[in-house]
């Protein structure tokens, strides 16, 4: 039975890691809310999923159903599909740290969407651009640099080479740094541009995967959506401080 992937069909947002998990993996999934209404997808079916768990609801999209289980928050998705799509290691130590670093991610995705929400999630940009502007500051001056540094050591210190960030094999860790990298690159250009230039390993490894067969024809494929001014990664030059 093939995995029901439940989330915004106009952006790619906190949904595209898991999608380039299922992608990666050759995954036989179904993205619910992209199908047309008259075959069961749409928004309402999606939101109509999300109000059907009477005991465990899911808080909001993503959420992943497999058969009776229905799953919500990215990482705690990627965490449950790992080891069953195979994308992260056997050992338990190796699904922790990769969970880790998933979180850390996900860190780095919630105080990227801040810099244009650093108020409230509920007002609109423009009711909130000189905070945006202070928050997206440091964001860029400060967090961008130190983050990346964090990877650039994660990669430097895999016993088994810097190709990946968790053992020898790609795991869901590997295609979530890689759409981050991508999305701050579209998000803040000049920024990512100045912070990557001295995180060389991150930048290979985002390189890599990018690369990657399955990958690759996804992204260029129409399934995959491009980034855009509704999600989390949004190009607004005057929050790009390079």
């Amino acid at each position: 039975m093939a995995y029901e992937l439940h989330y915004w069909p106009m952006i790619p947002g906190r949904g595209e890691f898991v999608r380039l998990a299922l992608e990666q993996a050759g995954a036989d999934y179904v993205d619910v809310a992209r199908l047309p209404e008259e075959a069961g997808g749409g928004i309402a079916a999606m939101m109509d999923r999300l109000e059907d768990e009477p005991v465990r609801p899911p808080f909001a999209p993503p959420l992943l159903k497999d058969g009776d289980r229905v799953i919500g928050q990215t990482a705690a998705i990627l965490l449950y599909l790992g080891p069953r799509i195979g994308l992260v290691g056997a050992e338990e130590a190796d699904r922790i740290w990769t969970h880790q670093i998933q979180l850390t991610i996900a860190d780095m995705v919630a105080e990227a969407h801040d810099t244009h929400h650093p108020v409230g999630v509920g007002q609109y940009y423009e009711d909130q651009r000189p905070e945006a502007r202070r928050r997206a500051e440091d964001f860029c001056r400060n967090r961008i640099p130190k983050f990346l540094a964090w990877f650039e050591r994660v990669l430097a210190g895999n016993v088994a080479g810097p190709e990946h960030l968790v053992g020898d094999a790609v795991s869901y860790a590997d295609t979530s740094l890689f759409q981050l990298v991508a999305g701050l690159r579209y998000a803040f250009p000049n920024a990512a541009a100045r912070a990557l230039a001295r995180a060389p390993r991150v930048v290979a490894h985002a390189e890599r995967i990018g690369t990657l067969p399955r990958i690759a024809a996804y992204r260029a494929s129409e399934r995959s959506i491009p980034f855009n001014e509704e999600g989390i990664f949004r190009h607004y030059p005057e929050l790009d401080f390079g």
